[in-house]
């Protein structure tokens, strides 16, 4: 079995410019696991700056400096910035805290519903059924209660780390606009010779990158404005909080859509019943979503990531498993990372093997 494996290994991976990358993705991956809490507020201003430079890159194309364009893209993103932390976060904390507050009474409807369940449908629900969710349930808002409290209390530290964030990815996405080149150049002096084959790897997921963070902006904007709209034309309590909900929920491909409309659902069952308003705005709800998947995705990410469900929805679960919150937002990034470097190894092997062939037939015609 040794063997086996030591012959695929020094078959695919002997090379030094194999070796130089897969060593760089493991330091790489090594620190994002061991110090990735930390660098936090550089991962944030990295994922600013990744939108903020097709700005700054169009700007230039029309004749301005560099300088100019990191102004002007940044002094935007600053101004854009106040106005939705002082616009709109006050309203959807609003909403929250409106919801929060009538939560209990939410989940008193539907423990009256779940009850008559067993009247109504003898044969496919038992009273002990009921009576284990309902247990279940509580148990479950008990933990709820405790987790508000505790947050209330943690609230001073979550400040502070606010005011940190506040401070620190301004100066950073600034720094990484205006000194982008800089930057690069120090790093790649500190990097091995034979590094061609990691050269191609993040030229391609750096376009990927850039390309999957401004889609998903524009995909959270579309999908966010779309829901907000719907739902209050339907008249829905918690409009703006619940289109936000929904906007953000395409961070989580297909994971994030599901966990989204259980909170959509209870809401309007809350405010109408299984009535006629309940079941048109879950269609509209859903019309939304397959939209969402089919249409505007494709036309979004038509020249960035091809990659099949079942690789993203296990790249959420390794990665978010693995990272968390960074870990499920950076997904399909890193899903395209482990793509391209098996394509370039795959590709330098054949071009090794290429070499090898042209040297034999050169030797053999001698």
């Amino acid at each position: 079995m040794n063997s086996i494996f030591t012959r695929w290994f020094q078959r695919n991976f002997s090379s030094p410019a194999t070796i130089v990358l897969t060593m760089l993705i493991v330091v790489g991956f090594f620190i994002i696991l061991t110090v990735g809490d930390i660098l936090a507020p550089i991962l944030w201003a990295l994922v600013i700056a990744y939108l903020l430079e097709w700005g700054v890159s169009a700007l230039q194309r029309k004749g301005l400096g560099r300088l100019s364009s990191v102004l002007i893209m940044f002094t935007s993103f600053i101004g854009l910035s106040i106005v939705i932390f002082l616009g709109l976060v006050p309203l959807i904390w609003k909403q929250g805290s409106k919801l929060v507050a009538e939560l209990p009474n939410i989940m008193l409807k539907l423990k009256e519903q779940v009850l008559e369940l067993p009247t109504k449908y003898p044969n496919f629900v038992s009273t002990d059924q009921v009576d284990g969710f309902i247990t279940s349930l509580n148990s479950e808002l008990g933990g709820f209660g405790e987790a508000i409290l505790s947050a209330s209390f943690s609230s001073l530290v979550s400040v502070a780390s606010l005011l940190v964030y506040i401070v620190l990815v301004p100066l950073l996405v600034f720094f990484f606009l205006k000194d982008r080149q800089k930057i690069f150049g120090w790093c790649s002096q500190w990097l091995p010779q034979e590094r061609h084959l990691a050269e191609r790897v993040w030229v391609e997921v750096n376009r990927q990158i850039g390309n999957y963070i401004r889609g998903k902006v524009v995909e959270i904007i579309i999908v966010g404005i779309v829901s907000y709209i719907t739902f209050v034309l339907m008249g829905l309590n918690y409009a703006l909080l619940l289109g936000v909900s929904v906007g953000l929920s395409v961070l989580i491909p297909y994971v994030g859509a599901a966990l989204v409309t259980i909170p959509v659902a209870l809401i309007a069952f809350f405010q109408w019943g299984l009535t006629q308003d309940f079941y048109i705005l879950m269609i509209a709800y859903f019309i939304i979503q397959v939209l969402d998947g089919n249409v505007l995705v494709p036309l979004i990410f038509s020249e960035a990531v091809n990659l099949h469900p079942v690789a993203i929805i296990g790249a959420i679960l390794l990665f978010g498993g693995l990272w968390g919150f960074w870990g499920v937002f950076f997904a399909i990034p890193l899903a395209v990372l482990v793509n391209a470097t098996l394509d370039a190894v795959k590709e330098h092997k054949a071009e090794q093997e290429e070499a090898q062939g042209v040297s034999e037939a050169e030797c053999e015609a001698e």
